[in-house]
């Protein structure tokens, strides 16, 4: 918590100079990247970069191996936090935008492990180079790519996943490219052997036997298809390609290059022609030339091992299309396409696993190519593309497309593609970016090497299509655009905004479309009051009785704050109905704040329905910050809606009553039933008028729980009237959130109305 300063103080500050302010801005951004500099890495690093880092450091500086020094356990402390914060993505921007001031309520890095558990267990596939571990958000784009992965999902601590991991490590290799629908989980056994059975059996390419009869056609009808034959000759002498080695073939060139196979022993007229004496594999490009295979350009491999074989192949497969300056503009117009854009003929940006692109995207109808910058500087100084990168472009011309900031790999790549062409995000520049434009838009000023800009830019694509014809996307790279992003003050990224004409709206949530989309949501319907002294006078203090309020006391420039922000208007939408939310801004209204004893920032304050025995308001004194926490403390100031049953009323109302009840059966010790309980009220209120909502203490009537087969707290039960009756065991509800049982018992009731129609109707046919 942030402690005021005296008004005479604050008066002095604010009248300082606006470029001494600057300046401080600066020096606190500057000084505030201890945690990169801690662990040795730079802004851009990867997860898998930060990891290394912090294993290589905590292996050297752990307590347990500097048992003399006395200042191990502190320095430990510090580089342990450092790796918690950048490893998480939001506390991660958090830490960039504001410093440790905007991570004040998140205590990461308080505990850690012994040296043996970051010397054994920790980032145990880091070093594998055939290994990738995915994030969350990486996992995504791989399981989406259309080739089939085999993933392996461990945890550090578990002793089974270590005695996996060398296993795994062999097996990798088979990452196929195939397509599988569903994910399906594996239950053998753990060898090497089963694991690369079990993946290959879902490889659905085919590798097709050849003979005589349909060997010629295979190869003369290549041209036309434009899709080569890798062929294995099985003959007498030397070692033909194993059966797995040749399926594995064909799922990596799935698409690319047909695979076969022939047996000279059956064949040996063919063979002979072919100058076939002992076993070998052959790469017959489109329009090879069987008579003369040098000059049809027939490529003979004496290699056994699958990933050679493939390397040697794709080096040999057709480039991509360079297309024309002249006809970029019409072609762009008409098409989708992924572009990759080169400095040159000698540009080796490209990698030959981009090669499967073609076959990857064809399902989306994005066509693939490249340009070459220097053959028209013009139309890449437009497009602001001043380096090798790709881009995709939606089938509009040059107006609307997207640059990729990802990583050059071919599963992110497969994924941008497809998210770009279905989703409504461009790249902005001076010559589009809105201005005092009538519709409203989402900017993100970001830089490419930001990794929390990059995890945020798939998410954007999501909102966006919720979205279409009604808020445009954009994005702004500020590494190229500097000027522009200071115009518009951006000193932190990626920093989110919504233009809406004079309005202007910083996004601080986390980086999910969920939080982008409730955000949107919240500029449309406010869920939090701006307040004034002069409203909190009239809607809160000279609030109606039954009235109650929750109000954030706060400073536009305190990173807790700011922290805050996000979850006090998500707590407000949660609390819709039940009670309201305000805000008031101390820095504008100081004397107000002062005057309310506020002494510092954020403070959190409940206005309870008004009584005689109840306090002004309640302060929130809770470490946690979330909107859930908040949520659950509000709760517990409602009033109760719900009534308290003894076995008594439980039987003459319940039971034997003609009301439909929804009951918690409950405990007062336990954990659950104390955080349940809020949940239940709002049911209360929810089913209030249909279904009426009652507790049965279970310490003190054990006897009425035994008997209504209560086994664990709370239990929720539904007891129906129909007439009759009601059975004491009722019906079970399984769920433990306010809305998922009221939806049940609307449809519970919504089936008693019909089966009362249905009798009612079959009564009038029998009279």
């Amino acid at each position: 918590m942030e402690f005021l300063v005296s008004k005479g103080d604050y008066i002095k500050y604010f009248k300082r100079s606006i470029l001494l302010v600057l300046v401080c801005v600066i020096v606190l951004v500057c000084t505030d990247q201890d945690y990169y500099s801690l662990l040795g890495v730079s802004k851009e690093a990867s997860s898998r970069e930060i990891r290394q880092a912090f294993k290589k450091l905590a292996l050297k500086l752990h307590p347990d191996k500097n048992q003399n020094d006395p200042n191990a356990h502190e320095n430990f402390l510090k580089i342990n936090r450092a790796y918690e914060v950048l490893k998480d993505e939001d506390l991660r921007k958090k830490y960039d935008k504001y410093g440790e001031k905007g991570l004040e309520d998140q205590q990461q890095g308080g505990r850690y492990e012994s040296w043996h558990f970051y010397r054994y267990d920790f980032g145990i596939y880091d070093d594998d180079p055939e290994i990738i571990t995915l994030d969350r958000g990486e996992f995504d784009a791989a399981v989406n790519s259309g080739e089939l992965w085999f993933v392996n999902f461990y945890s550090p601590r578990c002793s089974h996943c270590h005695d996996l991991a060398p296993t795994v490590c062999t097996t990798s290799k088979l990452t196929l490219s195939s397509s599988v629908l569903q994910p399906v989980k594996y239950y053998g056994d753990r060898s090497k052997e089963s694991l690369k059975n079990f993946a290959t059996q879902y490889v659905t390419s085919r590798v097709t036997e050849l003979w005589a009869g349909n060997f010629v056609n295979a190869i003369e009808t290549s041209f036309a298809s434009g899709v080569g034959w890798l062929i294995t000759f099985c003959a007498e002498r030397g070692d033909c390609l194993s059966y797995q080695t040749r399926i594995k073939l064909a799922g990596m060139l799935e698409g690319l290059v047909n695979v076969g196979w022939m047996d000279c022993g059956t064949q040996g007229e063919l063979c002979d022609n072919l100058d076939v004496s002992s076993s070998t594999t052959a790469y017959f490009p489109p329009g090879a030339t069987i008579n003369n295979k040098e000059k049809g350009g027939v490529l003979f491999l004496n290699s056994l091992d699958a990933r050679e074989i493939y390397q040697e192949v794709m080096q040999h497969l057709p480039d991509f299309e360079i297309i024309p300056a002249a006809s970029l503009e019409d072609r762009l117009a008409h098409h989708r396409w992924l572009l990759f854009f080169q400095f040159g003929e000698g540009d080796k940006s490209n990698v030959q696993e981009f090669k499967k692109l073609k076959f990857l995207l064809k399902d989306e109808h994005i066509q693939v190519g490249k340009f070459d910058c220097l053959s028209s500087p013009t139309i890449c100084n437009k497009l602001y593309i001043y380096q090798p990168c790709l881009a995709v472009f939606k089938g509009k011309g040059t107006g609307d497309y997207e640059i990729h900031h990802g990583k050059k790999i071919l599963y992110d790549v497969v994924a941008f593609a497809k998210e770009s062409v279905n989703s409504h995000v461009i790249t902005l520049g001076p010559q589009n970016f809105p201005d005092k434009e009538k519709e409203p838009w989402l900017v993100d000023f970001f830089a490419p090497w930001c990794p929390p800009c990059r995890a945020l830019l798939p998410e954007l694509r999501k909102a966006s299509k919720h979205l279409y014809g009604q808020l445009k996307f954009g994005t702004l790279d500020c590494t190229v655009h500097e000027g522009l992003c200071n115009m518009h003050n951006i000193r932190a990224y990626p920093t989110t905004v919504v233009f809406n004409q004079s309005d202007v709206h910083e996004y601080e949530g986390h980086h999910s479309a969920e939080q982008i989309l409730e955000f949107i949501e919240d500029l449309r319907n406010p869920s939090v009051v701006s307040l004034t002294p002069e409203t909190f006078v009239e809607l809160v203090e000279r609030r109606k009785r039954e009235e109650i309020w929750m109000v954030d006391f706060y400073a536009p420039w305190c990173g807790p704050c700011q922290a805050l922000m996000p979850e006090w208007k998500k707590m407000a939408r949660m609390l819709n109905g039940l009670m309201s939310v305000g805000s008031v801004d101390c820095q504008k209204y100081y004397s107000f704040c002062h005057q309310e004893s506020v002494r510092g920032y954020p403070e959190i304050r409940l206005f309870p329905q008004k009584s005689n025995t109840a306090p002004q308001y309640y302060s929130y004194n809770g470490w946690h910050r979330d909107s859930y926490s908040l949520r659950g403390w509000a709760l517990g100031y409602l009033p109760q809606v719900s009534v308290d049953l003894t076995p008594q009323s439980f039987t003459e109302k319940v039971l034997n009553g003609k009301d439909h009840w929804v009951i918690d059966f409950y405990a007062p010790w336990c954990g659950p039933c104390q955080n349940f309980a809020p949940e239940f009220e709002i049911l209360a209120r929810a089913v209030k008028g249909k279904v009426k909502a009652g507790k049965v203490d279970c310490q003190a009537y054990g006897h009425t729980c035994q008997t209504a087969d209560i086994r664990a707290y709370p239990t929720v039960k539904f007891y129906p009237y129909q007439g009759t009756k009601k059975n004491i065991l009722g019906e079970y509800i399984d769920s433990r959130d306010a809305k998922g049982i009221t939806d049940i018992l609307n449809e519970k009731l919504e089936a008693l109305q019909n089966k009362g129609k249905r009798k009612k109707s079959r009564n009038k046919v029998r009279t």
